[in-house]
């Protein structure tokens, strides 16, 4: 599929482009969506304003029919939400024993108060993509910013 990285979910997801790993069935008998948990598995880091600690909450969402995934970041003491991670991908392809996509390059971040970062722009450009995925992949960029900017993306990964 073009020069995107594979990628196989595993239980220790974390905000990075993940190269081939463990598959993690789907809990979801309709596997339209998936929603699967995980725990940030590194060391404590500041990333963009964010402090990722060692065990923080993931709540993943992935779609077989959008062109991105959801990653809720919720606080390891108190729950609350950090930030969403958002990639813009090829539609998940989920099965009863695994969740996989290909990531496109391109990220978002968003924050609890509206603020949000486009990431990874340039790797994106890099990428070999013909024009229809390019033009799918910049929709679905613009849908994570529509979420992120009225508020909808607590409610999607709720």
């Amino acid at each position: 599929m073009n020069d995107a990285a594979k990628i196989l979910i595993s239980s220790n997801s974390t905000p990075s482009t993940k190269r081939p790993g463990a598959m993690r069935p789907c809990p979801r008998a309709d596997r339209a969506q998936c929603p699967d948990r995980s725990s940030f598995n590194r060391s404590d880091f500041l990333f963009h304003e964010i402090l990722l600690r060692e065990n923080d909450r993931f709540v993943e969402r992935y779609y077989a029919d959008r062109w991105y995934n959801i990653f809720a970041i919720h606080d390891k003491d108190d729950d609350r939400i950090k930030g969403w991670y958002c990639n813009v991908t090829y539609p998940a392809e989920i099965t009863a024993d695994r969740v996989s996509y290909v990531d496109l390059a391109l990220d978002l971040l968003a924050y609890p108060d509206g603020r949000y970062l486009v990431l990874d722009e340039d790797e994106f450009s890099e990428l070999k993509l013909d024009q229809e995925t390019i033009k799918n992949a910049r929709q679905a960029l613009d849908q994570l910013i529509q979420l992120a900017e009225n508020g909808d993306l607590a409610r999607v990964t709720g």
